[in-house]
């Protein structure tokens, strides 16, 4: 874990405008900046950046947040990478908290691969381009390709000599671990003697999603009977194939943007796609897909076309995981290249814009071309089509998500429709197959009830036919108040407290647990408790760069405000205009006194409910009693506040 001193040097450093503006051109306008999107397409800017408050909203598409926020959302980083970005960025030396013996060497040799990866990638490239044999063999070969050589430079190919051991050699003699050499795969000992690997190779570095070089594929030029086609890394700390796609880091912005991943099974179709100006595509490396795999898709869109040969081999090749897919909620299509050819050579044959025509035209959506491939090998056989049913019912029942009910059910209409069998009699046997998945996930019998699609209380569709949260007055008040702490309590609010202090005086921890209906508040309310009572200073920059994403998210929708003052102010009036900062005493006793009338509300609709109970004169008098105490307090608070409260 990077440790908390680290995260407050980078938090210190950080420049919003600086960071947004190393991917958005930005225009200042009055206090804040504005540009285009980066997240949708739109020709009018709507996107705001606020360097007083560090947050950004795009009042277009509605995303919102702070400078990790903005790497994690753009650049698809975690928290953790996004920090490492930023730590090196600004020159921060990264600290990690106390990790036991056995996880400190994993990160040492995790650290260590990367480092002898970067090391191999600048040696097969500067073989490649810049000696004899790389030009007159490798280069030949990719210019016979069709490569040219802004794609080659884009994905830092390279070439390892054929002579046996001259990358071996400069790694020994840069001082490079021999085991960890070994455990990276670029050498391989033989004879007691450090040999290359992949000579004699045209060299494909795989990235991150922070551009480092986890591994690398190599494939063989010359044809040889007697070695594989291609090579890759072996798994090790940081090369874990199951949850690599390659080319993702080259095209996560262009599948964010498109909101489409198109997914190809080689290294050199995805080279050539980029070099077309097809770059929302990556490739699996010829595998089955993983649920790692497909997740690191669904971080970027839930649209996924697979295109592959159209051949037996490459269809059953595509066909491979697919059920997964259902499963992670992707919208799944398949685009079979026609002629024998590949994607690679495909779209060298036809141009970059027929190749996208052709996907556009001829994509098929994978249940229903699963269901027409598997009639056609059935033919007329009733036993075979009979297994059909039953495969297509258990695929469809991969899509268990209750977001994604509609969806099943369309399935269900639709399949049972082309098979010409009763829909509720197939709807029966898909929930059958759920039932059967719960019970073995769960281990335990468990009756499995299909989401209904009713109306909730709490939600409302908008005029797009998006669901959207109300917030109603309690949850106003509620959210008031934990922002007058955020942004005012470190204020001095007498000579003796500052506002935090006052407020906690006026408010306790019983009354934050039962008043706050919305926890997360009462979670910021405890956290900035805490850190006051530590002797800190907490300000709303602590929230939003908090590593827990719900907190920061809730204060970052807590300090948006979608009015500034205007810049032509000063052109028409004299003076200053007030503003929260002004009048920020008056802001709190308001948020306080509506918070203590909601509580003197439930009090005395409580004792009103204990009135109608009494059985005896005494406990009739002794709530009366209470009822008038109760309402004179809440007549002493609407006084001060100018409210009349109406029943």
């Amino acid at each position: 874990m990077i440790s908390q001193n680290t995260i407050q040097q980078i938090q210190s450093r950080i420049d919003i405008i600086d960071i947004v503006g190393s991917f958005v051109k930005l225009k200042k306008r009055g206090a804040n900046y504005m540009g285009l999107c980066p997240f949708h397409n739109e020709k009018s800017p709507s996107f705001t950046v606020s360097p007083a408050k560090e947050i950004y909203k795009c009042f277009g598409c509605g995303k919102s947040g702070n400078s990790i926020g903005f790497l994690m959302e753009l650049e698809k980083y975690s928290y953790v990478e996004a920090l490492r970005w930023l730590a090196n960025k600004y020159g921060v030396e990264i600290e990690e908290t106390e990790v036991s013996p056995e996880v400190r060497l994993q990160q040492q040799a995790s650290d260590s691969l990367y480092i002898i990866n970067n090391f191999g990638q600048q040696f097969f490239t500067n073989a490649l381009l810049h000696t004899s044999e790389g030009e007159d063999i490798a280069m030949s070969y990719l210019a016979e390709r069709g490569f040219k050589k802004d794609i080659i430079d884009k994905f830092q190919l390279g070439y390892c000599p054929a002579n046996g051991d001259q990358f071996a050699n400069a790694a020994v003699t840069a001082q490079y671990n021999s085991e960890l050499l070994e455990k990276s795969g670029l050498v391989v000992l033989r004879d007691e003697k450090l040999r290359d690997n992949y000579r004699g190779r045209i060299i494909f570095p795989i990235h991150n999603q922070s551009g480092k070089v986890l591994g690398f594929g190599a494939r063989l030029i010359k044809n040889n009977d007697k070695a594989p086609k291609y090579i890759n890394t072996p798994e090790n700390e940081i090369y874990v194939k199951s949850k690599i796609l390659y080319g993702s880091y080259f095209a996560r912005m262009a599948i964010d943007k498109a909101d489409e991943c198109l997914l190809v099974e080689g290294y050199t179709d995805v080279v050539s796609l980029h070099q077309a100006g097809v770059e929302n595509v990556v490739a699996s490396g010829g595998t089955s897909l993983t649920p790692d795999q497909l997740r690191l898709v669904k971080k970027y869109t839930k649209n996924l076309t697979i295109i592959y040969d159209g051949d037996g081999a490459g269809i059953k090749a595509a066909l491979r995981g697919m059920d997964l897919a259902l499963e992670e909620g992707l919208n799944v299509r398949l685009v079979l290249i026609p002629d024998k050819e590949d994607p690679d050579s495909y779209v060298n044959k036809v141009g970059a814009t027929a190749f996208k025509q052709f996907v556009e035209d001829n994509k098929q959506d994978f249940v229903l071309f699963q269901l027409s491939l598997s009639l056609k090998d059935a033919g007329n056989d009733s036993a075979k089509k009979s297994t059909v049913v039953s495969q297509i019912a258990e695929t469809i029942s991969k899509i268990t998500k209750a977001e994604h009910f509609t969806r099943r059910q369309d399935y269900i209409k639709q399949v049972s429709e082309l098979l010409k069998i009763e829909e509720a009699g197939f709807n029966d046997l898909v929930n059958k197959f759920i039932r059967e998945k719960v019970q073995k996930d769960e281990g335990k019998n468990t009756v499995f009830t299909a989401p209904i699609s009713e109306p909730d209380a709490t939600i409302a569709a908008d005029e797009n036919g998006e669901i959207i949260a109300l917030f109603n007055t309690d949850e106003l008040q509620e959210r008031a108040i934990v922002r007058s702490l955020i942004e005012f309590g470190i204020k001095e609010w007498d000579e003796e407290n500052s506002v935090a202090a006052y407020i906690f005086k006026e408010i306790d921890n019983n009354d934050l647990e039962a008043m706050i209906e919305n926890k997360k508040l009462v979670d910021i309310v405890q956290l900035y408790r805490r850190w006051y009572d530590e002797g800190n200073s907490p300000t709303e920059k602590d929230f939003l760069y908090y590593e827990n994403e719900e907190i920061n998210n809730l204060v970052l929708q807590l300090m948006e405000t979608n009015t500034e003052i205007s810049i032509n102010w000063n052109k028409h009036y004299e003076g200053k205009i007030a503003t929260r900062e002004d009048y920020f005493k008056e802001e709190v006793i308001s948020t306080l006194s509506y918070f203590k009338l909601r509580k003197l509300k439930k009090m005395i609709d409580e004792n009103q409910r204990q009135l109608e109970k009494a059985s005896t004169d005494e406990d009739q008098f002794l709530f009366l009693k209470t009822h008038l105490a109760l309402k004179i307090e809440e007549q002493h608070i609407t006084r001060e506040l100018g409210t009349v409260i109406f029943k």
